[in-house]
């Protein structure tokens, strides 16, 4: 009897640490695995990283879906299980009619910030040339009922390339490469090119007031790094910054600025240019806070989905409160 009480008060006890569990701020989605979509149906890990042989000890070749892998060194990066042969060398064209085109690298140990930073990302989620992922080309959160109410209810796609328009159109996907630069939105002036230990790392100018205030009501997670003068929420990857850089102008994005790939919907960090760690809501394996659901009905607050696109979008259409000269309207996270 006394055996069976202690099991039901740890039961009890496990029920209620659960249940304690919430976000720092706001209200997002709980109690699923971090990984969500990257459970591969339930593979998991190994739907990415094959311990052995590549993408044959995945089942095969990505354009064909089955078959003979294309790629003579598959795997040998990071265990990565998906056959990237297919991609390489490929020139897609994305965003503003094509304008942001990039000429993929020809194999896997060129441009390691384009093969771990895109080419990867594409392996799965690229819906024209490397075709035999194991997606269903719908978001997983809203497969789940997991999204805000705000969300329509028609499929949104994960395929790029493969969206319900033309065949191989990446016009209408946010650019990423060498021509996506931080220059193009402006923002450059407001960095400086610095040192994170031994690696070049970008940091707000301390004197710019209006993106410091921004930095003070969300923070700088996906363009900046942490050092040790500015705590900007902490980064190891973001932007790329080009060898022989002497400034923050050609900085560039890759999938991984915005995203990370080993966790859908927690973000676990620092936010407000503080110290203090918490854990906030956001969507789409974003790697910063990023709420579509966050309550801002009486227009006092600023959603994180709004201000993470603000980080780079600082000024201009569109741009921060805070480049506006609005400087009283906080995150709600």
């Amino acid at each position: 009897m006394k055996k069976l009480l202690f099991v039901l008060f740890c039961i009890l006890f496990a029920v209620g640490i659960a249940a304690a569990q919430t976000y720092t701020e706001g209200s997002g989605m709980t109690g699923i695995d971090k990984l969500g979509a990257h459970q591969n149906g339930g593979r998991g890990c190994v739907g990415c990283h094959a311990p052995h042989s590549g993408a044959r000890g995945n089942g095969g070749n990505a354009a064909v879906m089955g078959g003979t892998v294309t790629d003579p060194n598959t795997g040998n990066l990071f265990l990565w299980g998906e056959d990237m042969g297919p991609l390489y060398g490929q020139t897609l064209k994305f965003g503003d009619n094509g304008a942001y085109d990039i000429t993929l690298p020809p194999d896997m140990t060129t441009n390691e910030d384009q093969t771990g930073g895109i080419m990867t990302c594409l392996s799965c989620h690229d819906g024209n040339i490397a075709k035999g992922a194991m997606m269903t080309n719908q978001s997983y959160e809203q497969k789940i009922n997991k999204l805000p109410p705000t969300y329509g209810p028609l499929p949104i796609p994960t395929l790029l390339g493969n969206d319900g328009t033309t065949a191989g159109n990446y016009n209408n996907d946010h650019p990423i490469g060498p021509k996506a630069t931080l220059g193009a939105v402006g923002i450059a002036s407001r960095l400086v090119l610095s040192t994170c230990g031994t690696t070049p790392c970008l940091q707000p100018k301390l004197t710019d007031t209006a993106l410091m205030t921004f930095a003070s009501h969300y923070g700088l997670f996906n363009i900046t790094q942490k050092n040790g003068t500015w705590y900007s929420g902490g980064r190891t990857t973001g932007v790329v910054i080009p060898t022989g850089a002497t400034d923050a102008t050609t900085a560039y994005l890759t999938c991984n600025t915005c995203h990370t790939p080993h966790s859908m919907y927690p973000y676990s960090g620092n936010v407000r240019n503080s110290a203090t760690a918490g854990v906030y809501p956001t969507y789409f394996f974003i790697a910063a806070p990023y709420n579509p659901g966050a309550p801002i009905t009486d227009g006092t607050k600023a959603s994180s989905a709004t201000q993470f696109c603000r980080q780079c979008h600082f000024t201009g259409a569109g741009g921060s409160n805070e480049g506006s000269g609005i400087n009283t309207v906080d995150t709600q996270f």
